[in-house]
This record gives C-alpha cells, sequence and structure tokens, in this order.
C-alpha cells in the first residue's frame, strides 16, 4: 500500500560527511533548483577516524560526536535525520553477475551472500551486505553492485550522528554520491564516463554506463604503481573486456585540497589517457547561496553531500 503524502517521512535536506581528518555538513534548499543553503567543515585531531574494514574505526566515538555536533549547530541545529557519507574503504564493493536472477528475493538475498562470502575478510554474519540492480546483460542476466561492511564498524558511524542529536536515515559511500553528484546534473553524461576519486588513504576509480557502475575498484595508498598506471590499467580493462568505446567524461574528485587545487593531477591524467580531465563539480546539481566560495576544494567536499540529498529526492 503507497502512504498518502502527509503520512510519509521526507527525504532529508541535510547531509553528514565523517571521513579521516575532517567532517563535513550541508544543508540544500529545494524550492526550485536545489541550492547549498548552508554548509560547514570542523577538522578532526588526527587518528580520531581511521577508516577500515577489518575493526572499529574511531578510537573515541565521542570525539567524532562532538565535532559532528558542532558542525551541524552551524548548518541545521533543528535537524533530527541526516544523510550520512562514510569514506569508500569502509565496505568491499563488488560487481557480481547472475545469468539467472531468482525471483524470490529471499532467494536473491541467499545467492548474493553466498557469491561474495568468497571474497570478504570477514565472517557475514558480522555484516551488513546491501546490493542495488545493476547493468543488465545482453544473455537476459543481472549484475548487482553490493557493498558489504561489518556491521560494528557501520554503527560507530550511526553512533557519532546520534551523540550530534541526529538519527542517520541513510549510510552510503562517498565515491557512489560523487556518481549520483554528476548524474543528478543538469547536463548529465552522455555515454561511459570515469570517476577518479582521491581521498586521504585511498584512491577509487568506477566507470558508469547507463547511470551505474560498470567498474569500481578501491585502492589504498599502499598499492602499487602510480595513480595514472592505476587509471591506465583501467582504461585498458574498460576497453578489452567491458567493450569500451572510449570514455565520454573522466571526472577527477576530491583533489581539490592539493597544490594548486589538484590541477597538475588532472593534467597528469589527461595526458596519460589522452584526452580531458575535468574537475569535479557539483554545481551542475546545485546552486551555491550567496557569499559561498567555491574554491576547489570546498567543491569537493560538498560533492557528495549535494550527491546524496539530490539522489533521494529523486528517489
Amino acid at each position: 500500500m503507497k502512504l498518502p503524502a502527509f503520512l510519509r517521512t521526507p527525504p532529508p535536506d541535510v547531509a553528514l560527511e565523517i571521513g579521516a581528518g575532517r567532517i563535513t555538513a550541508a544543508r540544500l534548499q529545494f524550492t526550485g533548483r536545489p541550492t547549498v543553503a548552508a554548509h560547514a567543515v570542523e577538522p578532526l585531531p588526527e587518528g580520531a577516524v581511521v577508516p577500515g574494514l577489518a575493526g572499529p574505526n574511531m578510537p573515541d566515538v565521542g570525539v567524532v560526536g562532538a565535532a559532528a555536533r558542532r558542525v551541524l549547530e552551524r548548518v541545521a541545529p533543528r535537524a533530527r535525520r541526516v544523510a550520512l557519507v562514510v569514506p569508500d574503504t569502509v565496505a568491499r564493493v563488488s560487481l557480481v553477475r547472475f545469468e539467472t536472477v531468482p525471483a524470490k528475493a529471499a532467494d536473491l538475498d541467499a545467492l548474493v551472500r553466498w557469491q561474495v562470502k568468497k571474497t570478504t575478510p570477514f565472517a557475514l554474519d558480522l555484516a551488513l551486505v546491501r546490493y542495488t540492480p545493476g547493468q543488465a546483460l545482453p544473455d537476459g542476466g543481472r549484475e548487482f553492485v553490493v557493498v558489504v561492511v561489518r556491521e560494528d564498524v557501520i554503527r560507530q558511524y550511526e553512533q557519532a550522528c546520534a551523540m550530534a542529536g541526529a538519527e542517520a536515515g541513510l549510510v552510503d559511500l562517498a565515491s557512489f554520491n560523487f556518481i549520483n553528484a554528476v548524474e543528478a546534473g543538469r547536463e548529465r553524461a552522455e555515454g561511459d564516463w570515469l570517476l577518479v576519486h582521491v581521498a586521504p588513504g585511498y584512491a577509487t576509480l568506477a566507470v558508469v554506463r547507463d547511470r551505474v557502475p560498470i567498474f569500481f575498484r578501491n585502492r589504498t595508498e599502499e598499492g602499487e604503481g602510480s595513480l595514472a598506471d592505476l587509471v591506465h590499467q583501467t582504461a585498458m580493462y574498460y576497453e578489452d573486456r567491458l567493450s569500451g568505446g572510449g570514455f565520454a567524461r573522466v571526472l577527477l574528485a576530491g583533489a581539490g585540497g592539493r597544490d594548486g587545487g589538484g590541477e597538475a593531477l588532472r593534467r597528469e591524467l589527461s595526458t596519460r589517457l589522452g584526452q580531458p580531465v575535468e574537475l569535479a563539480d557539483p554545481r551542475a546539481a546545485a546552486g551555491l547561496a550567496d557569499r559561498i566560495d567555491a574554491a576547489p576544494e570546498l567543491l569537493d567536499a560538498l560533492a557528495p553531500l549535494v550527491g546524496i540529498l539530490c539522489r533521494e529526492r529523486v528517489a
């Protein structure tokens, strides 16, 4: 049964990102074109958040919760429900293919869990497993985008929100919401496109086709080779294994805090790929209120927050 509009929970208009080194919050107005009405960034002490798969990410959740409260007080002091963005490295993302998709949800859930159990470095009874349909396959099958995260890890992030006085009504990964911000833009990319997301401690590459990822790879900074090497390898894999006909766009996200706003890295990747590389810019999806500076570092900070909030409105 579909509930009447006055009984439904409205999607949040405030989003919070908890990452290594900082917490960022933004509030969007949805009267007409979406607009970032307020934002705040709070630095975190070194080691306050150490994103990872295997165990607790916060030695002291109270420190993070107090910072989250200060950020929300500056952006939306009455917010009681927020969308929460967390680092990619807290989860394992897999693209899983099935030639035949079970008709029953319980059977599909069991099949997904059986498939990802092989590559998950901890017991699935400790995990939350979530998935969404990916690309349709030529033979009638379906690919699914599957996210596995330890429940105790994600509960720390939710607990930090609760300490700030807000419920995390939705939790999602940073790179997914850079993708959402691009797809919410007024000029959506035609054809396949590549996201290169650099963040403290890791880099994520995603190839998007028809609004869903068909390739997703996360690498920590300890991985071998340079980022340019990884991007080149991804481009070769895309052409050879994913029937790629060339990227319509290549977007670099998260590099705004580097010297020169990420311009040196953008040029390096452009040279390596032999095509232009753009800096991700959430202003295609949401405008900025007066007096909000559009520095590259701030645009990077706002993009995943814009992405998750705009996605919820569309949903």
